[in-house]
């Protein structure tokens, strides 16, 4: 099993692991019922995924899983269920809270149906690379108070992975300025955020669960989408949207949940293990993320898409432009300008 780590990984980790240990307080007491340890000596955990086997969300996921299957001697261990086989990601999310999965990995436009904040993490045109997303977004520094702030639903949020940069992919040809997709309809996610992207973007958005996209393309009922290399290969889009076009408008984030009873009944040693094991797979993640994505474009130009290379410029600056309208209140505001500060 590839086990990946570094010592800014490991230093962030200590961070997270004294934050977290702190948040469970006398939860994880009462939960252990003998001052922390488990109540029922451990769990196979089940973690509900949308992407399929060959993502690297599931190999991270379930290299994670088999990890923590060996560090505690067969007590916990993590399932991963790839293709929405547990429910699409808003189901998934309400079932994390009632304790009927475990886990699961949600997009940020689900997390901001429940506390409209996360939206101040996912923003247009604020980060330069995945590894300065990452850094940012897992500092407990920046992202503890958020994280822990649906516990009141029984959920938490232990971190992010990253969904790699989006651009526009489209089953009429390409695009070079937002004109290019007016009257257009762009497949997004349901949330005021996505649909304002949209809009900006140039087009009409049509809010869409991602395993509805294919027919979608398929039959017209949307024209566009937008998303990274790797879910444009492995959802088989490229078969209906033929044309990419590299706007670059957002790197996008993926959240990984757990259902705080679940969290706060692991002894501190297992909570431990389970965060160190956390670390090590979004690192391995974004390791595989880069070979991916690159074997992503090779496979769908095989397979007739093209990929056009295009000044985003007028994307970027007509996204720019909605941000502060994106934005609600002074939480929002200071979230943003936290995560940008520490980009800058």
């Amino acid at each position: 099993m590839r086990r990946t780590t570094n010592l800014a990984s490991l230093a962030g980790l200590t961070v997270a692991i004294l934050f977290l240990a702190a948040c469970g307080g006398d939860s994880a007491t009462t939960a252990g019922g003998d001052g922390g340890g488990e109540a029922s000596g451990g769990k196979a955990m089940r973690l509900a995924l949308n992407q399929t086997e060959a993502h690297p969300s599931y190999i991270s996921l379930d290299n994670w899983g088999t990890s923590l299957d060996e560090v505690t001697e067969g007590r916990w261990s993590i399932d991963v269920f790839p293709n929405e086989t547990l429910g699409a990601q808003a189901e998934a999310l309400q079932l994390v809270g009632d304790g009927s999965v475990d886990m699961a990995v949600v997009s940020s436009a689900q997390l901001e149906n429940l506390n409209a904040d996360f939206k101040a993490f996912e923003m247009p045109g604020v980060f330069d690379d995945v590894d300065e997303q990452l850094r940012i977004l897992n500092d407990p520094e920046i992202s503890g108070g958020l994280f822990t702030s649906l516990e009141g639903q029984n959920i938490t949020v232990l971190g992010v992975m990253t969904e790699g940069a989006r651009s526009v992919y489209t089953s009429f040809g390409p695009v070079e300025t937002p004109a290019d997709l007016a009257d257009k309809k762009i497949r997004v996610q349901k949330t005021d955020k996505w649909i304002a992207i949209a809009e900006a973007l140039g087009g009409v958005a049509t809010p869409m669960a991602l395993s509805e996209l294919y027919p979608g393309l398929q039959a017209g009922v949307v024209d566009a989408a937008e998303n990274n290399e790797v879910s444009y290969w492995t959802q088989k889009h490229y078969e209906v949207a033929p044309d990419w076009s590299y706007t670059n408008h957002m790197i996008g984030a993926d959240y990984v949940i757990i259902n705080t009873q679940t969290l706060n009944s692991m002894s501190e040693e297992v909570r431990a293990a389970f965060l160190e094991g956390f670390t090590a797979a979004y690192t391995e993640h974004a390791e595989l993320w880069g070979q991916a994505t690159q074997d992503a474009i090779d496979n769908a130009t095989a397979g007739g898409a093209t990929f056009h290379e295009i000044d985003s410029t007028p994307f970027k600056e007509a996204l720019a432009a909605v941000v502060p309208d994106l934005l609600d209140g002074d939480t929002q505001q200071a979230l943003y300008d936290a995560v940008v500060e520490a980009a800058s």
